[in-house]
């Protein structure tokens, strides 16, 4: 069994570590509080704002310098805000960490953000709002997740049109120095590396670093109910969601495990009774979405105008019926499933360090691979059985984007 490897700073930054035998690369995946759900009120698009400018120029390089610096190294990263917390996060050989670790740490720490590169940003920003008019399917989730969560955990990181036309240079610098802090943040990494230097090395670039920001707190209760988008198309996109528990919660384990038998791939029972068996929809799906606060099982279908109010029927219908129980040949194939993605996971530094610093931020401590496949392994179709039929879904919320609103049964 590998060891995590975990040390926190005297500014409360956490840094993981994880062998992975065999390794070559290194993945690294920081997580800080520069989130969606730290926007001040009137400032939606502000994350995503941010983290775009961060990539235009850090430390003495400008964007072309900074960015060719870490081509040179050979490193592959990727960046963006998500609603809890903003990740960075960067794959490179394992030697070129002490060469690599300073030109990513002047990112979070010291990025140029200059008023040259706000217009810009703010132009990229407008238009992937316009896109989503051309992606429904992305749409859809937006307001789903809108709807179901409350403010201002239901937030998009697309942000709201008036607010980032509004938005400062003054106001993204401020946003940085407020949320681009140690306290609350994780550094984790995942591949071939020695544990001590990769300390001192984190201790160097980050030991000084200073600040905490308080955790958003929950300020309007969400509307949930149906929503319908009117869109003149042919196509109409369900999205829905109901209520499960909390991420570290210890039943969330048998809402995945339900979740990969309602659409663990093309056995699954979604895909065969609302697809297959009567041709009604080209897409569609559940799963189920955690958080360290809460969880909820998410679903969507893509379908035509005239079969859309039974898609949806059934779709619905489907969710509810699981709850009379799970075949054993249906159990089988979910455990297979989960085992086989975290075998997969398990594969990939990039994962790795992701997975990790996710965990130190919703479980408190990083999980081993096999403290995960022991947590599968404890389901039975005995345990399961009895969890579906005691869980069985609530209300959902409902949104629609196509030419007809829809009529919600049962």
């Amino acid at each position: 069994m590998t060891e995590i490897f975990q040390h926190t700073y005297a500014n409360g930054l956490v840094l993981l570590a994880e062998p992975v035998p065999g390794a070559q690369s290194l993945a690294m995946s920081l997580l800080t509080p520069a989130a969606v759900a730290y926007e001040p009120t009137g400032k939606q698009g502000l994350a995503a704002l941010l983290a775009e400018m961060v990539e235009r120029g850090a430390g003495e390089r400008d964007a072309k310098q900074h960015s060719d610096a870490l081509d040179h190294l050979g490193i592959h990263r990727s960046s963006g805000a998500g609603v809890q917390r903003y990740r960075l996060g960067a794959t490179m050989i394992g030697s070129k960490l002490p060469e690599a670790l300073p030109l990513l740490i002047d990112m979070i720490r010291k990025p140029r953000l200059e008023a040259a590169a706000l217009d810009p940003s703010k132009d990229l920003a407008l238009q992937a709002l316009d896109a989503l008019d051309d992606e429904p399917q992305e749409k859809v989730f937006v307001e789903l997740r809108k709807r179901h969560n409350p403010a201002p955990f239901g937030r998009s990181s697309l942000g709201v049109r008036q607010d980032i036309e509004s938005l400062t240079l003054e106001d993204v610098k401020t946003f940085w120095q407020r949320t681009h802090v140690p306290q609350g943040s994780v550094i984790a990494f995942a591949g071939r590396f020695d544990w001590e230097q990769l300390k001192d090395l984190v201790e160097n670039q980050l030991g000084d670093w200073k600040g905490s920001v308080a955790e958003p707190k929950v300020e309007a209760e969400p509307a949930r109910g149906y929503l319908h988008e009117n869109a003149e198309t042919t196509q109409v996109h369900i999205g829905l969601a109901y209520d499960a528990v909390p991420e570290p919660d210890e039943h969330s384990i048998f809402y995945k495990a339900m979740s990969a038998v309602l659409s663990g791939g093309m056995s699954g029972r979604l895909f065969t009774e609302v697809r297959e068996k009567r041709g009604l929809c080209y897409a569609v799906s559940a799963s189920y979405s955690g958080t360290r606060d809460r969880g909820m099982i998410i679903g969507y279908s893509g379908t035509t105008a005239p079969r859309a109010q039974e898609t949806l029927d059934v779709f619905t219908h489907e969710l509810r019926r699981v709850s009379e129980g799970v075949a054993p040949d249906e159990f089988e194939r979910a455990i297979v499933g989960m085992k086989s993605r975290l075998v997969m996971q398990g594969e990939s530094t990039g994962a790795r360090a992701a997975a990790i610093a996710s965990d130190q931020f919703v479980y408190g401590r990083p999980r081993s691979l096999s403290e995960l496949a022991e947590k599968v392994d404890s389901i039975t179709l005995e345990k399961l059985n009895a969890f579906v039929k005691a869980n069985p879904a609530g209300p959902m919320t409902i949104v629609t984007v196509g030419p007809n609103a829809l009529e919600l049964k049962g």
